[in-house]
């Protein structure tokens, strides 16, 4: 990593080349009998490098709030699992069958289409996480679905916090898991204090909070918001006051815009569509899935005329 930038005394800006904060406030959405707190898509922000969705869950508990999904469809995109607290059961259309528990990491790439379901182990049990989806680029959207369950990710430490690397690198930290375009996913446990993290200057970056708070750019960030940090930074420095976790999603501008509906990411309405046909119709191209749960149907898409 290289060193930070310095800073324009004369105007007391940023950085040359970094991009202001914006910290932008989530939206609330029902997933199952979930309420969760959305940072990803925004009105004002659909992406993040190829991240193109994020969903905060919990803490939560209560029969009255699992987080059992049935059988549902994906085209285009990685579904990436991370729990802080609870266990979940994947199943999906490829055959895999596989539990994930805190500090794990489930990963499927749907490609021209894969369905799943995710199953609560332990029903009205505590549960924290988040579920992301990462957009794949030209070469891959079209091809093979796939699954990887990493159970021990690495981590990389510097004063005051500690980082689980999901997907990419961070301060010398890579992990295993597929990447389809350059991308940074990572868990930051931070102390009551301050910590510095060297960013790749290339990647676009953002910050979603999952438990405490932190400061970043003298604001604070609290769980329910996006913090935008954008493009040519290559320090983050973070302070907390008390201990807390982060999300740090970060990778190169994403190739093309997106088209995303419902659990399908691709580039046309035309494409939307003709998903919404193949499940409707159950016609193989999503397969299925060895689950308890109900299929779930899918809405029509407004533009599609049906």
């Amino acid at each position: 990593m290289s060193g930070p930038a310095p800073a324009d005394a004369a105007l007391g800006g940023e950085p040359a080349g970094q991009q202001p904060l914006e910290v932008l406030e989530g939206k609330e959405a029902q997933v199952g009998s979930a309420r969760v707190r959305r940072a990803l898509p925004l009105r004002r922000r659909r992406t993040v490098g190829a991240w193109c969705f994020a969903d905060h869950l919990g803490p939560m508990a209560g029969p009255d709030q699992g987080l059992d999904i049935g059988p549902h469809p994906h085209t285009g995109l990685a579904t990436v699992t991370w729990l802080l607290e609870g266990e979940l059961l994947h199943r999906d259309s490829l055959g895999s069958e596989q539990p994930v528990a805190p500090g794990q990491l489930n990963l499927m790439h749907a490609g021209r289409g894969v369905s799943h379901a995710e199953e609560q182990v332990r029903p009205g049990g505590r549960m924290h996480g988040a579920q992301l989806w990462v957009a794949q680029p030209e070469a891959t959207r079209h091809g093979d679905g796939g699954f990887e369950h990493h159970g021990d990710l690495p981590q990389a430490e510097v004063p005051g916090g500690v980082a689980t690397v999901l997907i990419g690198a961070l301060a010398g930290a890579t992990s295993p898991a597929r990447a389809d375009t350059p991308l940074l996913g990572a868990d930051l446990a931070l102390q009551a204090a301050t910590s510095t993290w060297g960013l790749e200057p290339s990647y676009e970056h953002a910050l979603v909070v999952l438990d405490g708070a932190v400061v970043v750019d003298d604001t604070e960030v609290v769980p329910g918001q996006l913090a935008h940090l954008g493009t040519g930074r290559q320090e983050l420095v973070l302070t907390a006051d008390a201990p807390a976790r982060v999300l740090l999603l970060g990778g190169e501008p994403f190739e093309a815009p997106l088209v995303m509906w419902w659990n399908w990411v691709g580039r046309t309405r035309e494409e939307m569509v003709e998903a919404h046909r193949a499940w409707a119709q159950d016609d193989g191209r999503f397969g299925r899935v060895d689950s308890r749960l109900p299929r779930i149907p899918a809405p029509n898409p407004p533009w599609s005329g049906q």
